[in-house]
């Protein structure tokens, strides 16, 4: 037997057999970890081994390596046809070997995690205790188990669960039932609902295991009832009915009565079924899985929307399909087919397509998830075509679905993309959809002789030294290739994917290569045309089949375990890969150089939201991994040679010289070189930062040949902006660049100039410089050392920019920005303080200058700060009255008050900004500005300038009969209460401006009140003109002023009676004694009230209730 197992070990299996499996199977048996250890017979150990005693040393015997076998690849129908009779201890041994003797599997089957690999994302149960795995091996090591059986291919037990402070003991009875080592069906009496097994089932699995020969085990019962004679048989049934008569009589009977009929269907067939007597030949080998759970858990997580944790559920549900596919389970692709249709089913992707409205970010993810699971599935390189047809079927299916979501994000909502400058057609494409990528990989296959011999490792064995690397057939399309890689990693095939992704970096090498050589030699052509056509419309960064983190996590993961000094050290498979590589080169240095190439890639910025997102996230994901390598001189290396490429490498490189307009920019990258080369290149670090400023999609087309620019920014659709999505995010990461280069940059002069002319180039967003301006502001100030000076007027050069952007347009943050901007002025010093004042107009608005700026200027707090002398304070105190003259003359409505207040302390500066005001009075200004400026006059001791800019005040102002709550009503009783005490002159000056501007009755009566209880000038006490008479209502101005009143009373009576209503006759009433008091000011006026009274009767006698309140108040 040896022999000849040596011989089918040593024949070459065909095609698409080529890589060995046996390798395989050692890898499953898991690691002696707290909680699952190999227990049981390990695979090529004998039942009488189990013990630990020395015969764990002997040699197994024939019948039990031929066993154990037989149980692992043969239904048991098949050895009973193949045999006439079985022998007893075959029969027992081959029940003994069928059931499972890895603990993985079952692990697999209870858990989100298996074993140690992937601990801490086992569900929303952080604590794995709680697992039911980890519970089913408490539960055996706690002695729970008893009553154990084996009869043929099913076991059964029962397990306790103990009592706890909550529950009570409960008793589960269990049985399993099994085949070819896998356990194929499950029941438990605790009535668990879940895609897992119960900690019950794992508890009495895992007694089987761990202790084979403590369990009871019998032959199928067939066998047993197959030895009884008629008596014996009876005897069985009639006690077995006695036993459980009342579960199993009205059976029985049925039974009974059908054997008994000649023509029963029962009697048509021969023999009976016999569950414990393993599986027939037609029956699936697969481990047992509830097809209702799983669609039941899915469809939960689905309407849970992302709530509860749901979508981190699902992303562990698309994990188990993994590792299922890992381990070879033909259950992944049942699981992702059933999780799949959840997917179709759900009603929100027809609710978002009716209503136009695109998933949420997070719920996209899990579909792109998905797809990929369907791409690995169907390259499975050792799928049968049958098996392929049916997936095609299914997929082809789900694609034709109207509600199907696409490969680039769901944009039905979004506009026509009018304005992208691609040479093709976008909107002409049929949409692909996140399954198209998989049915197109049902076409691929395996057989080519190359990618063979990349994968069986015959190229690695067979080059010489001086041979070229292994590289990709030519024919093979990146992203393909890497999705074979996927495919192979996820089907159990660690090596063959290493071997494959060696050669695809050795292609993308060597590509780099070429491309470099090729713009070398049409550089200056190139240069001077000005023009290149994008090299990849489909970029590998962000790409849906993710190239190039497939590549990276392979190389990465391989050589983690080669520093770590891992078991993958010792495998011989590996050693061929390791041969490949260059003295002093790692695993890790490829995988790191790998991310470097795609991540530097030049490539188009993809259509809709979600594809721009996904380009984004990618690269931000791709960086994070980098961070967590740690650079040595060897990477150090890879990382001068790949930037200098990508400085050189022209249209090839998204840093080169010629870029492409609508290329997706490489900030991020960009800073994640910069940082990483800073300690080592500080020139080179620069270059690459600088190149990476560039944001060209907002700039217009240079002119083609326009040699004065030292890079040419390429578009074929000049003036236009593509829809660019994620453009601010964009822009914060160029900022985020910028302010790197100038925290790095500090104490350097040289550099700051070159970053501040960068940014002065390629941002153009006020926010962003504004942004920068503050964060070159805090780093030259840092409280632990002296102030940069020249990092302050880098500072201070970006806020001047600022203002001078936002100057003509509309912004928030404007006053913030202008406040900054003279603290930061203040900090450089004087002069710069001088400067801005000096050339304010280019800068500020007139307000702003004079409110903000020039009274900070003149602020103790700047004095102090500056130290300043008098003669200084002077020069800056002229500066500033000149700014504010200056404004005032601009925009004397906004600015007169504050230049005022600024001259107060120089008369000249001070008469000059009057004057300013006066003139501007009479066209120019408000009433409610001008009485501002008087009062402010008045507080100042200015009582005739105070007089004179009221008068001009009235001159603007209009108050109606109806608005007796107006806000100009104090100023109006302000101005005349001032006249009133300047004396009768200035009364009677203004009161006929009082009578022209206000026909509001209640407003004019009370000024009159006013003036005729003192007399005018009486406050003014040396004053000359003071008679000390008060004023008669008989003469002018205040006869004019009361018949102006008496007039506005009745205009107002005759406009409310037009239109009032009877809630408001009470009020109407009190009205009219408000009036009658003025009427009475009068010498007639107790006869001009009765003619007004019977006036009002006459003219208005139909409201008759109103016309009764009147008589009965006024007769």
């Amino acid at each position: 037997v040896t022999e000849g197992v040596s011989v089918f070990r040593a024949r070459p299996p065909p095609l698409h057999e080529a890589w060995p499996t046996d390798s395989y199977n050692h890898c499953l048996h898991p690691t002696a970890s707290p909680g699952q250890r190999a227990g049981g017979t390990l695979c090529g150990g004998s039942g009488a081994a189990q013990g630990g005693s020395s015969k764990t040393l002997s040699p197994e015997s024939l019948l039990d390596i031929s066993a154990r076998k037989v149980a692992e690849k043969w239904p048991f129908q098949r050895v009973e046809e193949r045999f006439e009779r079985i022998p007893e201890p075959v029969q027992r041994r081959i029940v003994y070997w069928s059931f499972p003797r890895s603990e993985r599997e079952i692990c697999m089957y209870s858990s989100f995690n298996t074993g140690g690999e992937d601990s801490g994302t086992s569900g929303e149960n952080s604590d794995e205790t709680r697992l039911p795995f980890r519970r089913g091996i408490a539960l055996l090591e706690s002695d729970c188990v008893d009553n154990v059986l084996q009869v043929g291919f099913h076991l059964s037990g029962t397990v306790t669960e103990p009592a706890t402070a909550s529950e009570p003991e409960l008793v589960c009875s269990v049985s399993v039932s099994f085949d070819r080592c896998k356990i194929t069906a499950v029941t438990c009496g605790c009535g668990n609902k879940d895609i897992f097994y119960c900690a019950h089932v794992v508890a009495l699995a895992l007694y089987r295991v761990r202790k084979p020969e403590q369990v009871k085990l019998h032959l199928p019962i067939s066998e047993t009832l197959f030895q009884m004679n008629r008596d014996q048989l009876q005897k069985f049934v009639q006690y077995l009915i006695t036993v459980h008569h009342t579960e199993v009589l009205p059976t029985a009977q049925k039974l009974a009565d059908e054997i008994l009929s000649t023509n029963s269907e029962i009697n048509q067939v021969h023999g009976a079924p016999d569950p414990t007597a393993g599986a027939s030949v037609d029956d699936e080998n697969c481990w047992h899985l509830d097809e209702e759970q799983v669609q039941e858990q899915v469809k939960l997580f689905l309407s849970q929307g992302g709530y509860h944790g749901s979508g981190k559920q699902l992303n562990l549900l698309f994990s188990k399909v993994r590792e299922m596919l890992k381990m070879r389970d033909s259950n992944g692709a049942r699981m992702l087919t059933l999780i799949t249709e959840q997917f179709m089913g759900d009603p929100r992707l027809a609710l978002w397509r009716q209503q136009g409205t695109t998933m949420t970010d997070k719920y996209r993810q899990l579909w792109d998830e998905l797809g990929a699971l369907w791409m690995c599935i169907v390259l499975n390189p050792h799928c049968k075509s049958e098996q392929k047809c049916v997936w095609l079927r299914q997929l082809r299916r789900w694609n034709g679905v109207d509600v199907c979501p696409w490969e680039d994000g769901n944009h039905s909502n979004e506009l026509p993309n009018l304005t992208h400058a691609l040479p093709h057609d976008s909107s002409s494409r049929p949409h692909r959809t996140v399954f198209t990528r998989a049915i197109e990989a049902c076409d691929l296959h395996w057989q080519d002789t190359h990618l063979q011999r990349i994968i069986t490792h015959d190229l690695y064995t067979s080059v010489g030294s001086n041979s070229l690397p292994p590289r990709l057939p030519l024919a093979e399309h990146i992203p393909t290739a890497c999705a074979r890689v996927d495919a192979l990693r996820s089907h159990g095939y660690p090596r063959e994917a290493l071997l494959l992704a060696i050669a695809i970096v050795n292609t993308l090498i060597r590509q780099q290569q070429k491309h470099l050589e090729l713009f070398r030699s049409h550089k200056k052509e190139l240069l001077h045309k000005g023009m290149t056509s994008v090299t990849n419309m489909e970029g590998w960064v962000g790409h849906p089949l993710d190239p190039i983190g497939t590549l990276f996590s392979t190389l990465l993961d391989t050589g983690r375990g080669d520093e770590e000094g891992s078991a993958k050290r010792s495998e011989p498979h590996l050693f061929p890969a390791q041969r490949l590589l260059d003295d002093g080169q790692s695993f890790v240095a490829l995988a790191v150089e790998t991310a470097l190439i795609g991540l530097g890639q030049q490539r188009v910025m993809p259509d809709g939201l979600y594809a721009q997102e996904k380009v984004c996230r990618n690269e931000e994901q791709l960086l994070a991994k980098l961070q967590e390598v740690e650079l040595d001189d060897a990477l150090v290396k890879i990382f001068r040679k790949q930037a200098i490429f990508l400085l050189e490498a022209g249209p090839y490189s998204g840093l080169g010289e010629l870029l492409y307009r609508e290329s997706v920019p490489m900030h991020t990258f960009a800073k994640y070189l910069f940082t990483s080369l800073l300690p080592h290149d500080t020139e080179l670090a620069y270059k690459i930062a600088l190149r990476a400023m560039r944001l060209p999609v907002l700039e217009s087309m240079a002119p083609s040949g326009d040699l004065s620019r030292p890079h040419h920014i390429v578009s074929m659709v000049p003036n236009r902006y593509p829809r660019w999505f994620t453009l601010s995010h964009i822009e914060s990461q160029q900022c985020e660049l910028a302010s790197t280069m100038l925290t790095a940059a500090k104490g350097d002069g040289r550099k700051l100039e070159t970053v501040l002319e960068s940014i002065q180039k390629n941002i153009h967003s006020s926010s962003h410089i504004f942004k920068l301006a503050q964060d070159a502001f805090k780093i030259a100030t840092l409280m632990d050392s002296l102030p940069d000076i020249t990092l302050l007027k880098v500072s201070l050069e970006l806020g001047l920019q600022v203002m001078r952007m936002t100057l003509s347009t509309l912004n928030w943050r404007r006053r913030e920005m202008v406040r900054w901007l003279v603290t930061c002025a203040t900090e450089v010093g004087v002069y710069a303080l001088d400067s801005i004042m000096q050339s304010w107009f280019t800068l500020f608005t007139p307000t702003e200058a004079t409110s903000i700026v020039a009274t900070t200027v003149m602020s103790n707090t700047t004095i102090v700060r500056l130290h300043l002398d008098c003669h200084q304070q002077e020069n800056l105190a002229s500066s500033a009255r000149t700014l504010a003259l200056q404004c005032t003359m601009k925009d004397p409505q906004n600015c007169a008050l504050s230049a005022l207040t600024l001259c107060e302390k120089d008369h000249i500066a001070f008469e000059t900004a009057y004057q300013i005001v006066l003139d501007a009075a009479v066209t120019g200004m408000s009433y409610t500005q001008l009485f501002t400026i008087a009062r402010y006059m008045e507080h100042r001791g200015y009582p005739m300038r105070a007089y004179k800019l009221a008068t001009l005040a009235m001159a603007h102002l209009n108050l109606s009969y109806n608005q007796d709550t107006h806000p100009a009503i104090n100023d109006v009783l302000w101005a005349c209460a001032l006249s009133h005490s300047l004396g009768k002159n200035e009364l009677t000056a203004v009161i006929p401006l009082v009578v022209k501007s206000v026909k509001c009755a209640t407003v004019l009566s009370d000024i009159l009140r006013r003036c005729t209880l003192t007399t005018p000038g009486m406050v003014a006490l040396h004053s000359r003109r003071n008679s000390g008479k008060l004023m008669s209502l008989d003469k002018a101005p205040l006869r004019q002023l009361l018949d102006a009143t008496i007039g506005a009373y009745i205009n107002t009576t005759h406009s409310r009676l037009t239109h009032i209503s009877p809630r408001h006759y009470s009020e109407f009433i009190e009205f009219l004694s408000k009036a009658r008091e003025t009427f009475l000011m009068a010498q007639d006026g107790h006869i001009q009230f009765t003619q007004f009274i019977d006036n009002l009767k006459q003219i208005y006698k139909g409201k008759k209730k109103l016309m009764m309140l009147v008589r009965e108040r006024f007769g």
